[in-house]
């Protein structure tokens, strides 16, 4: 199977206009796919006015247990539930999914290191037989950040990691492209100036803007995760606004394309 899998962010998500253009076009997005989601945008409002103020590391959520009950809440209650309702009304049958549902995606707890990140998971397997199953009857899983351990241990998992390593996991058997869509043109040398896209990043470029502190923040752990999945086979990824996805599909100049060296 020629498979996509898409990432959509918090950011998106979080605007109701922005996030309903996005569904239609994941809808009527050609073949077989899956669609990841963030939510740290809505996370973190509905957390502060619970009292849980949120706290990050690098563009990474600390994760204690009143969090990852906040989270739970928003990622595989609320947004998750939302976002498969609306895909099932523009006619796209779809699955709302966390790791622990059909045992999809196994994590183990972050060891604590320099940073005690809490209940974060780092993914130890996907059940690609499952997400196979699914992706032949043309139904679409939507995942939530959200793993488990296996033994009864919800944990928090950065979204754009969980869309890449179900990316690698599917391309060992099948040809697999890897989208992250946000509210971007793409990399930019100037968050804050669309002019300034970056059209290609390999692996050098990134070293070079990481020292120069153009990337930072969650920019990091996302090309992270993209050199990670082409290390392993994903035959293409790419990121920018959702509006670009279907250009970014047929190879047209949109957005930031990401390659190996």
């Amino acid at each position: 199977m020629d498979i996509s899998v898409i990432k959509i962010g918090g950011n998106v998500i979080d605007h109701k206009e922005n996030c309903t253009e996005f569904l239609k076009l994941f809808a009527h997005f050609p073949g077989v796919k899956v669609l990841v989601h963030g939510g740290g945008v809505m996370a973190s409002r509905i957390g502060s006015s619970l009292g849980v103020v949120p706290n990050m590391h690098n563009g990474r959520r600390i994760t204690d247990k009143e969090t990852l009950d906040v989270v739970t809440m928003v990622y595989a209650g609320l947004i998750n539930k939302n976002l498969v309702a609306e895909l099932q009304g523009y006619g796209q049958n779809s699955i709302g999914l966390t790791g622990a549902d059909g045992n999809a995606i196994t994590s183990r707890k972050r060891p604590i290191k320099e940073v005690d990140f809490g209940f974060v998971g780092d993914i130890a397997h996907v059940n690609t037989a499952l997400l196979e199953t699914l992706l032949e009857q043309n139904i679409a899983p939507v995942f939530s950040a959200i793993t488990h351990d296996g033994n009864g241990q919800l944990l928090n998992t950065n979204a754009d990691t969980i869309a890449s390593e179900i990316s690698t996991a599917l391309a060992k058997t099948h040809t697999v492209k890897l989208y992250f869509c946000f509210d971007k043109k793409g990399v930019l040398m100037d968050a804050n100036d669309p002019e300034t896209l970056v059209p290609l990043i390999n692996e050098d470029i990134f070293k070079a803007l990481l020292q120069d502190q153009v990337i930072h923040s969650g920019m990091i752990p996302k090309l992270e995760n993209a050199f990670n999945a082409l290390n392993k086979g994903v035959a293409n990824v790419w990121m920018g606004l959702p509006e670009n996805l279907l250009l970014a599909a047929k190879g047209e100049n949109a957005g930031t394309t990401i390659e190996s060296l």
